[in-house]
């Protein structure tokens, strides 16, 4: 009882830590949702690649009038682009309103609820790593912003933890052989799938160097997070680690806003002597009391039961390999549809080439015109952009399609049938389309296989880019993994 007791109790070192994390989560929300607001209904709009209301007819059917408890969404009221748009405009507002701590509790509540419904409503396009943690850490902030327990503080903790161990654990359960051998970073800087003018530098390292840092990545994902239910010191130790690894990636990788919210998580590993420390300031004043709040507790607690409930398992599965049994999978399936009790893992396994795709239109069948990318690789002297913390979902998706699974040839060819349509919607996602006019008659895709120009040929050439023509997609082997 005594361990129970302390956690229901309120943490008095963390309140400045807290009053930094929701500013900084904040910042994050506004700009997931920014970046929503100018693509969402090229994706899920009536005239997008996945249009959300056949989702909802088809939850209709099956479920009747209990389908929204299958997929929680606002978007049951209207799926149209105004509605789309209007959420995501609505979660910048309530973004700058919670920086600015005006009705924090409102703010929190509003922003999950809105990406939760944004997240169904986008299908694939927000079927990441950083979607799931994202709503994850927004449904703990509202625990935070409420009552502000140690009970929150371990949940922050769980969810650090089970974002940075599952991801080492799913590289060594996945038998990926360049984690294996330590050669990940020969290929990881050139196949991720945006690459910023840092990954060319990167890639240019030393082989020892690039060894190195696979070995620092499966110590920092494997060891380090244990200490996060150390004392203090190793606190302190794993949030310098993580931060470091965050930093390395932010200079060599575009993940959108995933490592500056990873950055934030780390704020909990800490405590408010940290931070006058490092304002130069000494503590006299004890921190104001915090009320207990006991309907605040018992949310927590039933809160801390669901996601344990789910994410317990999901690591079990992933360390044993061992499906789970059918009732407790559906359980984590329905826990999961609501933003809690996820499982991470991230890069399990590591592509050893990159293949681009280009489509390609024309009028006559004669002459071919490309549609060109805002972000992907395409013209080989383009220095690669820095996009942080922007998420182009089109362009990321569009990596995993060489594949050929056909979970990405079914959103592939609905996407080049928008383009067949002209749809100035899934248009608007594309920096530039060959035929402004009319659409084209005929549509093919063009398969390359790229790799970044050494030092020696950038300096002759000024391309950081070389290719070499693979064939007519899909007729070529699909890339593996």
């Amino acid at each position: 009882m005594g361990v129970v007791a302390r956690l229901l109790r309120p943490d008095d070192e963390r309140q400045l830590i807290g009053w930094l994390f929701l500013r900084a989560l904040a910042l994050i929300y506004f700009a997931a949702f920014l970046s929503l607001s100018v693509q969402i209904t090229g994706l899920a709009g009536p005239t997008g690649i996945l249009p959300f209301q056949e989702v909802l007819d088809e939850a209709s059917r099956q479920h009747g009038r209990l389908a929204w408890l299958h997929l929680p969404t606002l978007f049951w009221l209207s799926s149209s682009d105004a509605a789309l748009v209007g959420a995501t405009i609505a979660g910048c507002v309530a973004s700058l309103l919670l920086l600015f701590n005006i009705l924090p509790i409102l703010c929190l509540i509003t922003l999950f609820i809105l990406y939760l419904s944004l997240y169904q409503a986008g299908q694939f396009f927000l079927n990441f790593q950083w979607d799931y943690l994202l709503m994850e850490s927004g449904f703990l902030a509202i625990l935070w912003a409420w009552y502000p327990s140690r009970l929150v503080v371990l949940l922050f903790h769980w969810l650090l933890f089970r974002l940075r161990f599952m991801s080492g654990l799913s590289k060594i359960v996945s038998g990926d052989p360049t984690w294996a051998s330590l050669s990940t970073l020969n290929y990881y800087f050139e196949t991720q799938p945006l690459p910023h003018v840092g990954a060319w530098y990167a890639h240019q390292l030393p082989e020892w160097l690039l060894q190195t840092g696979t070995a620092f990545t499966l110590f920092a994902e494997l060891v380090v997070p244990f200490f996060i239910f150390l004392p203090r010191r190793f606190r302190l130790f794993a949030a310098g680690v993580t931060l470091v690894m965050q930093l390395l990636i932010l200079a060599t990788s575009n993940h959108n806003f995933f490592n500056l919210l990873t950055i934030a998580l780390c704020l909990f590993l800490l405590d408010d002597g940290v931070v006058h420390r490092l304002r130069g300031i000494t503590r006299t004043a004890p921190p104001a009391p915090v009320n207990q709040n006991r309907p605040a507790l018992v949310a927590s607690g039933l809160a801390g039961l669901l996601i344990f409930s789910s994410s317990l398992p999901l690591l079990f599965q992933m360390a044993s390999g061992s499906p789970l049994a059918e009732p407790l999978h559906r359980w984590t399936v329905y826990v999961r549809n609501f933003g809690v009790g996820n499982a991470y893992h991230v890069f399990p396994v590591m592509q050893t080439e990159r293949v681009e795709l280009e489509v390609q239109g024309s009028l006559d069948g004669i002459e071919w015109r490309p549609y060109r990318y805002r972000w992907k690789p395409q013209a080989l002297d383009r220095t690669p952009p820095f996009i942080v913390p922007h998420q182009p979902r089109l362009d990321w998706m569009l990596w995993f399609v060489p594949t050929q699974h056909p979970m990405q040839l079914y959103w592939f060819d609905r996407f080049l049938r928008r383009l067949w349509e002209g749809s100035s919607s899934v248009e608007h996602l594309l920096a530039g389309i060959p035929f402004p006019d009319q659409p084209p008659r005929y549509l093919r895709v063009i398969a390359y296989r790229y790799h970044f120009t050494t030092a020696s040929e950038r300096a002759r050439t000024g391309d950081w880019w070389k290719r070499e023509y693979l064939g007519i997609f899909p007729r070529i082997p699909p890339r593996h993994p």
